[in-house]
């Protein structure tokens, strides 16, 4: 089984270029940070603090998540429920951060991860794929860009999807999340020695996925 991984810091494009890469290679897409931030919402609704261990670790026996493909479309389910436009309000951005720093939250997704991994051709999107949940990836990308073309881009994201933000937020809030996810004790946001940069801040869609598939087809052969 291949296994690629995309990692990068929030807004610069993994899941976009995992989701286009996986139908074209015909690889099963995961998307972890869809599953942190299912986790980061139910200990928002919860009203429990995210960086708190104590608090958020009794709540995870009560959490059920995972993925559904609906009309070839990933939804994210927390319960049953499909969260997949809640999870990405900038206030669950910062809970998913924080619960992603917690070793037991991170634990109780690792399982979920793996078995997918085990049986699927995949491509994997997050911020530690190639350093901690598949460093055997035979393809691992870190995908970076500037913070004012990420904001511009998670914002256009957003207000296509009806959530009402503005880019000043969305900039603030990739910055502070940055930091959160670069200083964070457990798996930090960092590159695998072995992973290829790619940096699209002034690529189109297309000249990422090009420059993607390229990086990949030299290095498997599919």
């Amino acid at each position: 089984m291949y296994k690629i991984a995309i990692d990068g810091p929030s807004g610069s494009g993994k899941s976009t270029l995992a989701k286009r890469l996986s139908a074209h290679l015909g690889f099963v897409y995961v998307d972890t940070g869809a599953l942190y931030r299912a986790v980061g919402l139910y200990v928002y609704r919860a009203g429990a603090d995210p960086k708190s261990s104590e608090e958020v670790e009794p709540l995870l026996g009560k959490i059920s998540v995972g993925i559904k493909y609906i009309d070839g479309e990933q939804k994210t389910m927390l319960n049953g429920e499909d969260v997949s436009k809640e999870i990405r309000l900038p206030d669950i951005s910062m809970y998913a951060s924080a619960v992603s720093a917690l070793p037991a939250v991170r634990k109780f997704l690792l399982g979920t991860q793996k078995d997918i991994i085990r049986t699927n051709n995949v491509i994997m999107d997050g911020r530690d794929i190639g350093t901690v949940i598949m460093p055997d990836a035979h393809v691992k990308i870190f995908l970076i860009s500037n913070n004012e073309t990420r904001a511009m881009r998670r914002c256009e994201e957003l207000l296509e999807k009806g959530v009402t933000t503005t880019y000043e937020e969305v900039l603030a809030d990739i910055v502070k999340r940055d930091a959160n996810d670069s200083s964070r004790a457990v798996a930090p946001l960092t590159p695998a020695e072995d992973a290829v940069f790619l940096d699209n801040s002034t690529f189109t869609q297309d000249e990422t996925f090009a420059t993607a598939l390229e990086i990949i087809k030299n290095r498997i052969d599919i």
